[in-house]
């Protein structure tokens, strides 16, 4: 129960019941009590009782909402978590974003005053047509044209003097030893989006001290960017000999072939070959744009140790700007007062109508004044908090789990008596995402293209049960993988002709999991009779390497697999390691089985099958293919059907290589998660999207409904306090008695 907070009435309170006390004999009858409990009372306003927001917010169009763990990174050219995302996508605007509503997911201009125009170009610079083949694609350049009137966030690094020089770009020492954070700075500033400011961004992906996790990728695409890499890396260092860390490295001195200025407001980007999947990139934080003025403004030394740098504020032109960063107590955005403006969608998906997804159609842009984020490390009280409408949105963690939900006969996830009684929704959606057992394929046991090592894997794929596994560990939140591929992404096959006809049949018009019987068939053909290993003459040892865990799962799920492998008759050993040496293990592919998982950074089945690509390979290459699965017909159709544009064609190539890596079986293809999310009545315009990193922009809270469910969840329960106050006051009455008794006899 929470303490009163109107402490001088509550004094002023206990002071006049002391001294009727006093005179209790003339008033004790139908008084003194009921004016003292009802003073109080009174003194203790309701709205005390148990809010954690200060009463200034109350009826505020305020979202509230928690982080566990502070983002480490907030610079657009270093972040690549969801716990970042979650706070940059609203800040920073790249020239495209993903329709709010519609699916198959749809791009469309953001800053951006149409979809990028592509023109394809061959060894000779000769313009080739828009279905000239592939391998005659010498390079292709994308032509943005970005909206005028843009502008940036107020900031300091904007801020000028009367004759229109900046304030704050030459600091001295004693300047920046009076301030800790970017709001000591007095004065702010703002100025126009330009096109240079996508160009700047993009040249800082090389630049050598941000250590950008996608420069070794995008070097692949962006002409000249791993040379440009080397350029700056000679330039810095020698820069850093005279000015050490705090160097400023001046990229617009630094001219970059891949990506240059056509006017002020249109930018070109050239990329070898054709790479169609560049447009989902310029839809992430990554390709948002930074301004120069930013770059050395945080440059400055004194800077980094005041945490006064891109990481800690960023700088954009999005709806939302970070006002406060406490990564020990709470992080706040404010809608951005500079913002340009944009408007609701008018057109969703089917029966978003229904669901209410289009009443604000039409409306501008954001719906919330500011979105706080409280520091909450453990799950109960946020759970706790949400159910008393103090968070408006949850996840379902383990724990909560059958409070909040019920799985009907038809395994159909429910809400439970208690949500429904509190007009709580839930809403589903499977993640595009996939999380797999992996063979490494350079073991000697378990790897290799042989029959036998394919049969060990395609009998150990039966029997390792999924679909258990999401009952018991996931509560029924997923469902079990017949490829790499995810559902709604281009190439996932639904019903029949989307299983995988090596571990599953399809019975009664769903899929049924092969028997343990015909396993032990296969392990039987691949040579290990009665699953005894012929080399050692004993039965098969396979070893499952994985980091250290000492959450109270991690056992469970560790006995679960061992009884997986014991249908086999196979001895299954855990070899457990920290961290860093697990990772050392599986760049080494020294690894023999482990567990591993990839989240779509867009919605392209390129991003899930490059996962088995042979020059991925992570031992050899250090790229994303953990299982170093190699396969010359897998990568001649990878190959093709890379930068192909969906269609059929390129639908019949995914099948093919899908049944190639379904019959080599590298993965034990695990799971697709279910994501729910719970939100109250007052939350509007939830519809999960999954690729989308900037949605807060649309979410709407209706603030009157929120505080009168706030009051009426919260009432507080008084009778304890009115008993104990009788109770003492009935325990002082014999006492304050007998005190004025033993006086009066004392003066006779």
């Amino acid at each position: 129960m929470h303490v009163c907070q109107n402490n001088g009435r509550l004094f002023a309170a206990l002071k006049g019941w002391w001294f009727g006390l006093l005179n209790l004999n003339k008033i004790f009858s139908g008084i003194l009590i009921p004016f003292c409990l009802a003073t109080f009372l009174f003194a203790c306003d309701k709205d005390a009782w148990n809010n954690p927001y200060p009463l200034s917010e109350q009826q505020a169009n305020y979202l509230y909402s928690s982080f566990s763990e502070r983002p480490n990174h907030l610079d657009p050219a270093r972040s690549y978590s969801s716990n970042e995302v979650e706070f940059t996508g609203q800040i920073y605007e790249p020239p495209l974003e993903y329709h709010y509503l519609k699916r198959p997911y749809e791009l469309q201009p953001l800053t951006a005053t149409e979809m990028p125009v592509v023109k394809y170009f061959d060894k000779n610079d000769q313009a080739l047509a828009e279905d000239a083949p592939v391998e005659d694609i010498a390079y292709s350049v994308y032509e943005i044209k970005i909206k005028q009137g843009v502008r940036y966030q107020p900031h300091p690094a904007f801020a000028k003097t009367a004759d229109d020089q900046y304030r704050y770009h030459e600091l001295s020492k004693a300047d920046i030893d009076k301030v800790n954070k970017l709001s000591d700075f007095k004065y702010t500033g703002t100025r126009e989006l330009v096109a240079a400011d996508y160009v700047y961004q993009i040249k800082r992906l090389a630049h050598p001290k941000l250590h950008s996790p996608i420069l070794g990728m995008m070097s692949d695409y962006i002409v000249g960017l791993g040379e440009y890499s080397k350029t700056l890396g000679a330039a810095y260092d020698k820069l850093a000999e005279t000015h050490g860390e705090t160097a400023y490295l001046d990229l617009k001195q630094y001219p970059l072939l891949g990506a240059g200025v056509v006017d002020k407001y249109t930018y070109r980007i050239k990329v070898s070959g054709k790479y169609p999947q560049l447009l989902y990139w310029l839809a992430m934080p990554f390709f948002a744009p930074i301004p120069y003025e930013a770059d050395l403004f945080y440059t400055q030394p004194g800077m980094q140790k005041k945490n006064i740098t891109l990481d800690w504020y960023p700088v954009g032109t999005g709806p939302y700007m970070l006002t406060v960063n406490n990564p020990n107590r709470e992080i706040v955005l404010e809608r951005n007062p500079n913002f340009h403006g944009q408007t609701y969608p008018q057109t969703g998906d089917r029966g978003d109508v229904e669901a209410g997804l289009l009443d604000d159609a039409g409306a501008t842009l954001p719906f919330i004044e500011k979105a706080v984020y409280k520091l909450e490390k453990e799950g109960i009280p946020y759970w706790n908090k949400f159910l008393q409408g103090y968070y408006d949105t949850s996840g379902i963690s383990s724990d909560s789990f059958d409070q909040a939900v019920k799985v009907g006969s038809g395994g159909e996830a429910q809400l439970t008596d208690e949500m429904l009684d509190k007009n709580i929704r839930l809403v589903t959606s499977v993640g595009t995402s996939t999380y797999y057992i992996g063979f490494n394929m350079l073991d000697p046991v378990v790897g290799g293209d042989s029959e036998r090592a394919r049969k060990l894997r395609q009998a150990i794929s039966i029997v390792v049960d999924y679909e258990e596994y999401i009952s018991i560990f996931l509560n029924g939140r997923g469902i079990s993988a017949q490829g790499p591929i995810p559902p709604g992404i281009f190439g996932y096959r639904e019903g029949e002709e989307g299983i995988n006809p090596y571990v599953y049949g399809w019975v009664n018009g769903r899929p049924k999991r092969k028997s343990i019987d015909y396993a032990k068939q296969l392990l039987n053909e691949a040579g290990y009779q009665n699953s005894i290993d012929p080399q050692t003459g004993q039965l098969l040892i396979l070893y499952f390497d994985t980091p250290l865990s000492s959450g109270p799962g991690s056992k469970a799920y560790l006995d679960w697999m061992r009884k997986q492998f014991k249908k086999l008759d196979i001895q299954l050993v855990f070899r457990n390691t920290d961290y860093n040496r697990f990772q050392e293990k599986m760049l080494k592919g020294s690894a023999q089985i482990f567990r591993w998982g990839w989240n779509a950074d867009y919605p392209d089945p390129e991003n899930f099958l490059f996962l088995l690509y042979g020059p991925n390979g992570k031992a050899n290459y250090k790229g994303e293919n953990a299982s170093n699965y190699q396969s010359g017909a897998f990568d001649v159709l990878f190959e093709k059907m890379k930068n192909m544009d969906n269609g059929p064609e390129r639908q019949m190539i995914i099948d093919e290589m899908v049944s190639t890596v379904r019959h080599d079986s590298p993965w034990i293809w695990g799971l697709h998660p279910k994501q729910f999310g719970l939100y109250h009545d007052w939350y509007r315009n939830a519809k999960p999207n999954l690729m989308a990193n900037n949605t807060l922009k649309y979410k709407r809270v209706d603030e009157m409904a929120r505080e009168k469910k706030r009051e009426q969840w919260n009432k507080p329960v008084i009778w304890p306090i009115i008993l104990l106050i009788v109770v003492f006051i009935a325990g002082t009455i014999p006492a304050v008695s007998a005190f004025r008794r033993k006086e009066r006899m004392a003066a006779r």
